[in-house]
């Protein structure tokens, strides 16, 4: 799998620990940043790995963050992105069999590298159930269509 990976200052340590253990999972890994501790702003990072994903140019993304949230709120902005914060087993398996997750946004200040390998591991293998869940799926791309158009706000509300 190509997977594109990017962090912030917050999330730096566990981003270079998650490209090592996609490394010797196999997968091929493009690093969008940030290279270091120094701070910078979470949202051109996350913005690159998300336009990388809804562009089909990588088959999923990993973007970490202090929390995962800032991550989280600015990849959801693009097109075709569900970018899922996961914080545990439990939500990284029901964000892949429900939602069909395509990134994924954890938080270097609150999980610890055996908790982030546990969560990445599961995003990476778990499939996506289909059935009643691609319907709620098509429903946010409808969602999405009308708040792109001219007077989508209105349609979509």
């Amino acid at each position: 799998m190509r997977i594109a990976l990017a962090s912030d200052h917050g999330g730096y340590r566990l981003k270079e620990f998650v490209k090592s253990l996609l490394q010797s999972l196999g997968h091929e890994v493009l690093d969008f940043g940030t290279h270091s501790e120094e701070s910078v702003d979470y949202p051109e990072y996350a913005a690159k790995v998300a336009r990388a994903v809804a562009r089909g140019e990588v088959d999923r993304g990993i973007l970490c963050c202090g929390t995962g949230i800032g991550m989280s709120i600015v990849a959801n902005r693009f097109p075709n992105i569900r970018a899922t914060l996961c914080h545990d087993e439990y939500t990284a398996r029901m964000s892949r069999l429900h939602n069909d997750s395509n990134v994924l946004c954890m938080g270097g200040r609150v999980l610890s590298p055996d908790k982030a390998e546990a969560i990445v591991k599961i995003w990476l293998t778990e499939k996506f159930e289909g059935g009643r869940h691609a319907r709620r799926l098509s429903k946010l791309e409808e969602i999405e269509k009308a708040v792109c158009e001219e007077g989508g706000l209105d349609e979509a509300s």
